[in-house]
């Protein structure tokens, strides 16, 4: 998502925002999008990602190292299995009753500190890592979240519908006879996500 999505005199038309479709926290909460702020690509930082990983194999073995396990790096195509949830609990997110994740290592397929969590696992290897919003999808950014005046947005709105705001996802939050509210914020901007990441293949 462009910064230019988010101008001042954003209107929705209603051309753009007729589709209406129900939050789905799928892949969707991994998989980095266009809107995506520009936090959720900062670099990981140690001090602020808690990561407890079971025993594996060393993570400095390169590949082909006699006696040294593969490991996933930068480059290599990889499946995971992953079980996500809020800090009070919440399950929002998991893969375990549907086929394991795929995706390209270091190539911002997938949130940054997720990116990170998987490097230097081995086929087999299991790990716990909780991210703050920088190395997911970024803090609630207040310019995006806009009212707009309800003649300018279709009728039947409801709290909650996702929309189309010139080109870019959004949700409704608030309606009334005058305005439509609507956030442009990912649905899990300003949280903390806490996944449990099991490597399943390196191809």
């Amino acid at each position: 998502m462009q910064a230019s999505c988010y101008g001042r005199s954003m209107r929705v038309s209603a051309r753009s925002v007729r589709r209406i479709l129900l939050i789905a926290l799928g892949a969707f909460a991994l998989v980095l999008a266009g809107c995506g702020s520009s936090d959720a690509e900062a670099e990981p930082t140690a001090a602020a990602t808690e990561v407890a990983a079971t025993p594996g194999a060393d993570p400095t073995a390169a590949p082909g190292n006699d006696g040294g396990t593969r490991v996933a790096a930068d480059g290599d195509r990889v499946s995971v299995h992953y079980h996500g949830t809020l800090d009070d609990g919440e399950v929002f997110d998991s893969s375990r009753e549907r086929d394991p994740l795929q995706f390209v290592v270091g190539t911002g397929q997938v949130i940054a500190g997720f990116d990170d969590a998987v490097q230097g696992l081995g086929v087999g290897d299991s790990v716990t890592v909780r991210l703050p919003p920088a190395e997911a999808y970024g803090e609630v950014d207040e310019s995006r979240i806009l009212e707009i005046p309800a003649a300018q947005a279709p009728e039947g709105l409801a709290v909650g519908d996702q929309v189309s705001v010139s080109g870019a996802p959004a949700t409704v939050t608030g309606v009334t006879e005058e305005t439509v509210t609507v956030d442009a914020n990912h649905p899990l901007a300003g949280q903390s996500l806490t996944f449990e990441i099991e490597l399943i293949e390196i191809e």
